[in-house]
């Protein structure tokens, strides 16, 4: 790990100012990923700038939309009552993550910033053009199992880690950030990027900003969502595919239908096709597995990965099932209802 100054921000005002002072800065809030990156030399910030001072550890009802300040911990937005009433896909998907320990110390604004995945991108005795562009990507024609089938670039194959994303663009949320050029709002499909030619960019944040809050749009889907993360163990692992799904019924016709993947490419993955496929469909395994195919008939694996292509058939149809019945997977119990 490199030396590094540090200083504590007391005010957004201040942790702006500080974050573009030319010295390489890095905000630092949780720590939980930042912290293993600089470990590994992968970053190697000349400053940290300490966050958790700023009044942005809130959770708040705005005229029906739920703000998630970005410095509330995983752990509080999981157990929150107004999260677990109004949108318990999110809360489940944060429990699907991590470990207890981890959830109490990651924030909001920390996942939503996290570092795509890759052993190589880990490994910095290897090329890689999230660490060096233009140096390579060795993950293609090499130990590629977890990586993207879906989005990727001949630069880059990594996948996105969160769960709690995965939940978050399956609610359509919005990040709201702000920077030298004051505030704006990102839809959250907007806000982290594919890799294309810049796979050193892992989202559209501009130089300085800073994340404010998640913001949750005023929706209701009842019973009628679910998280479903497959792994290879049931705990503390990153997703191979997982799915998070909302919709609303009428009888037994869907009305709407949001879905997003997770484990499959270097952001959280959804179908615009697909979903507007589902609208005034019955709910049924076959308009579920139509859907599906509409998804992965995109997919591009790689020389391990493969088998990532029917096993993301298979989440989205079981995904839809568990929704549209209003049975969702529990995150104590990890058997695939």
């Amino acid at each position: 790990m490199n030396r590094f100054d540090y200083i504590r921000a007391e005010t957004v005002d201040e942790a702006i100012r500080a974050i573009g002072s030319g010295t390489n800065a890095r905000f630092i809030a949780g720590g939980t990923n930042l912290v293993d990156l600089m470990k590994y030399n992968v970053e190697r910030p000349g400053l940290l700038v300490d966050i958790t001072r700023l009044p942005l550890d809130r959770i708040e009802d705005r005229d029906g939309t739920l703000s998630i300040g970005a410095l509330v911990t995983n752990a509080t937005v999981a157990y929150d009552p107004q999260v677990s009433a109004r949108y318990p896909l999110l809360a489940s998907a944060i429990l699907a993550g991590a470990s207890g320990q981890l959830r109490n110390a990651a924030t909001t604004g920390g996942n939503l910033n996290q570092r795509t995945r890759c052993y190589y991108f880990y490994d910095e005795a290897t090329p890689c053009n999230k660490r060096q562009p233009g140096s390579g990507c060795p993950a293609i024609g090499g130990v590629n199992r977890i990586h993207a089938i879906l989005g990727a670039s001949d630069s880059c194959i990594a996948t996105h880690p969160s769960d709690m994303c995965v939940g978050l663009a399956a609610l359509d949320a919005t990040v709201r950030v702000t920077g030298p050029n004051g505030e704006r709002t990102i839809p959250f499909g907007e806000f982290h990027r594919l890799p294309g030619d810049n796979p050193e960019r892992d989202t559209n944040l501009r130089a300085g900003e800073i994340v404010l809050s998640v913001d949750l749009p005023d929706e209701d889907f009842g019973p009628h969502h679910t998280y479903l993360k497959l792994r290879d163990r049931l705990s503390y692992a990153f997703a191979l595919v997982s799915v998070a799904a909302v919709m609303t019924l009428d009888g037994d016709t869907i009305e709407t239908a949001r879905f997003a993947l997770g484990g499959v490419a270097h952001k959280p993955w959804r179908n615009p096709e697909a979903e507007a496929y589902l609208a005034g469909k019955p709910a049924t395994q076959e308009t579920f597995a139509a859907a599906a195919d509409i998804v992965v008939r995109e997919a591009k694996p790689q020389s391990e990965n493969a088998f990532k292509i029917e096993l993301a058939r298979r989440a989205i149809v079981r995904g839809l099932s568990q929704a549209a019945a209003g049975t969702p997977q529990s995150q104590s119990d990890k058997r695939i209802a």
